[in-house]
């Protein structure tokens, strides 16, 4: 069963190689920064410290859609 293609696919050998290394690692959150919106009920990660205003910004301005 050595040629076997299922079993190549199912090797953790050969999975790695495709897996980005920032999600190999514990957590994945590694080098991103949290915003805090809705006075704190929701949290994103962001990678640009930078941008953490305007995101809040975006996320103020946003449509908030009721259904009827």
């Amino acid at each position: 069963m050595k040629g076997d293609k299922f079993d190549n696919r199912q090797s953790i050998a050969n999975v790695k190689v495709e897996i980005p290394l920032s999600k190999q690692q514990a957590g994945s959150l590694k080098g991103k920064y949290p915003v805090y919106l809705d006075g704190g009920k929701t949290v994103i990660f962001i990678s640009d410290k930078s941008k953490e205003k305007e995101t809040i910004e975006r996320y103020n301005s946003r449509g908030k859609y009721v259904r009827p």
